[in-house]
């Protein structure tokens, strides 16, 4: 592939550098955003979007990242709108793609239940043969903002993929305390009434291509978040002088800043070339598992440099090093920590471990 970004991926860039460093200190409302077309990329023209591709997402994520902008751009203008996209009804489409691609409706997306499941068939959220959600949902993202969710739920053997508003009767919300910089909740289904428009097409490939989508975003958070953090990192080594000369000067600082640049180009490298791939239509489960599997890692370790490089200073609540920190780490556990991309690696190149025998083989 060719790394260098297109034209107009160039373009996109950097309107959104600078007009995220001219609204640094206000966060643009969601309708702002919608002006700009970015909760539109991935809709297509006909419906009101841009018809952008992943990889147009990636490199604008970066950018929302290193300016560590807060909002629910991953569960709605991605994972919601790719399982719209691919799982919707036509009429489903047509009624919220052109909403959400405008910045007039925000949609989240409830995945994660009490039983913590990895998989379709341990989910705990049921919905029955009468039409009732029943369950709790656990760590949803902005779901006082949103309209409606799209909620995963198990339906006999099969997955469901429903959509419920926010303000349904049977719905209620309770605020988590999380490390990351957006709100989630706990969600609690009581019988809550489905209708059949309700009910999106579901299957597990339409899901499955949906949460890679939101693992790359996530993977593109990671990335965009470290980049700022080296390029604090940078300046901060030019500018502080102990010793009577600038900490740059010593051999230690320069390591660490190159451990830095090594980190964040190779995480970089992964996620684009995941990004390629899923877009040209070719097998990219194992490469979108490496690229957020390799990000959690490198980009945690480029936060952790950081703070040694800065010290104390970069603790304080005034400092962005420590938001960009906790970015990182929540990004790194949202669709899929490092130990769940690597288990997906391990199957896409053949290995199976055998608990009899203390190692892995080749098919």
């Amino acid at each position: 592939m060719d790394f260098r970004p297109s034209p107009a991926q160039q373009l996109l860039i950097s309107t959104a550098r600078e007009f995220l460093r001219k609204r640094a200190d206000t966060p643009p409302a969601w309708r702002e955003i919608g002006e700009l077309g970015w909760p539109g990329l991935l809709v297509p023209v006909e419906l009101g979007g841009t018809g952008g591709s992943l990889l147009d997402v990636v490199l604008l994520v970066e950018e929302v990242a290193r300016a560590a902008m807060p909002g629910p751009f991953v569960p709605s203008a991605v994972v919601a709108t790719s399982l719209l996209a691919r799982a919707g009804t036509l009429d489903q489409q047509k009624r919220l793609l052109p909403a959400m691609a405008a910045g007039e409706r925000v949609m989240g997306v409830a995945l994660l239940d009490d039983a913590g499941a990895r998989h379709v068939d341990d989910l705990a959220l049921t919905l029955d043969s009468r039409g009732r959600l029943s369950g709790r949902k656990l760590f949803v993202e902005a779901a006082d903002v949103v309209d409606a969710l799209i909620v995963v739920a198990r339906s006999g053997a099969e997955i469901a993929l429903v959509l419920v508003p926010t303000n349904r009767a049977g719905v209620t919300r309770v605020p988590l305390d999380t490390i990351g910089p957006e709100r989630t909740f706990e969600l609690t289904f009581d019988g809550v009434a489905v209708a059949a428009e309700d009910r999106l097409l579901g299957s597990r490939e339409g899901l499955a291509a949906a949460l890679a989508a939101g693992a790359l975003a996530r993977t593109a958070e990671m990335v965009g978040a470290a980049q700022r953090v080296l390029e604090l990192a940078v300046e901060h080594a030019k500018t502080r002088v102990q010793g009577g000369r600038p900490i740059g000067g010593y051999q230690a600082i320069q390591h660490a800043c190159a451990d830095l640049v090594r980190d964040v180009d190779a995480a970089r490298g992964l996620l684009h070339c995941a990004a390629w791939k899923v877009d040209s239509g070719a097998p990219a489960a194992a490469d979108v598992a490496m690229a957020k599997a390799y990000a959690g890692e490198a980009c945690l370790n480029a936060a952790r440099r950081g703070h040694q490089i800065f010290g104390a200073i970069g603790y304080c609540d005034e400092h962005p090093l420590h938001r960009l920190h906790k970015r990182i780490l929540a990004a790194s556990l949202d669709y899929g920590d490092a130990a769940l991309h690597l288990e997906t690696v391990a199957r896409e190149i053949g290995l199976v471990y055998e608990p009899d025998r203390p190692y892995f083989r080749i098919l």
